[in-house]
């Protein structure tokens, strides 16, 4: 296809990082096969506040696991930009989550598949792989 990179959602940013095995075999395979992934910030945000709430439980503390991130070559965050929070806000989608939201706007902006298994984002973003 000629993409230059994927977006992980934050669950499929979760599962590359501590649950690999959750995984499907095209995110494996789309994974294994770019050089060069993202993520929105805004999933470090998510990871910590479904932590805070106790509905995540990780193995290190969020700091860590950003740091960790920051570590692998071929992963890009992309910080939330105005750029993205105009996209976010023109998107013709009733979806109110603001991650997922911001998630789809960073992967039309980047013009790249978008690595999901959010079944409600995959009907609205065609790009879409799991």
């Amino acid at each position: 296809m000629g993409y230059v990179m994927k977006v992980l959602d934050t669950c499929a940013l979760i599962y590359w990082t501590l649950d690999p095995d959750g995984l499907s075999e095209a995110a494996k395979t789309a994974i294994d096969q770019d050089d060069k992934l993202c993520i929105s910030s805004i999933s470090i945000w998510e990871v910590g506040i479904k932590v805070m709430r106790k509905k995540l439980i990780i193995p290190l503390t969020i700091d860590d696991f950003t740091q960790r991130l920051n570590k692998i070559d071929k992963l890009e965050i992309i910080s939330v930009d105005s750029k993205i929070w105009l996209e976010n806000l023109h998107l013709k989608w009733k979806h109110k989550d603001p991650a997922d939201r911001t998630i789809v706007a960073t992967a039309r902006l980047n013009k790249c598949p978008l690595l999901t298994s959010d079944s409600n984002i995959a009907q609205f973003y065609k790009q879409s792989v799991w």
